[in-house]
Formats: structure tokens, C-alpha cells, sequence
């Protein structure tokens, strides 16, 4: 059986199943804009030339 896990928003509730894994709509909706303000992020290559890739 599954343990009800808190937010990772808020920390205070379990999830709602019509939300998940957050407890409502505005957790949603904290944890999108956080997306969104840059305050996440996956790793990767550099946008920017490094200089170690061929250029014509």
C-alpha cells in the first residue's frame, strides 16, 4: 500500500488524487510558475559555443 506523500510545494497536506502530486490548484500552480521564473532546471549543454565544437 501506498503512504500518502505531503505537497512538494507546501508541505502540508497529502496530494489530491485530481491533482497530483500536489494538494490543489494552487500548488499546481506555485510549482508552474516556478518553472517558468527559471527557479527549475534540467542540466544541459551550453547554449552558448564553448569554442570546442568545429566551426565552418
Amino acid at each position: 500500500m501506498k503512504k500518502d506523500r505531503p505537497c512538494p510545494v507546501c508541505q502540508a497536506a497529502p496530494a489530491a488524487p485530481i491533482y497530483a502530486p500536489f494538494c490543489s490548484k494552487r500548488c499546481a500552480d506555485v510549482d508552474l510558475q516556478r518553472w517558468f521564473a527559471g527557479r527549475y532546471a534540467v542540466p544541459g549543454r551550453s547554449a552558448v559555443g564553448d569554442g570546442s565544437e568545429d566551426e565552418d
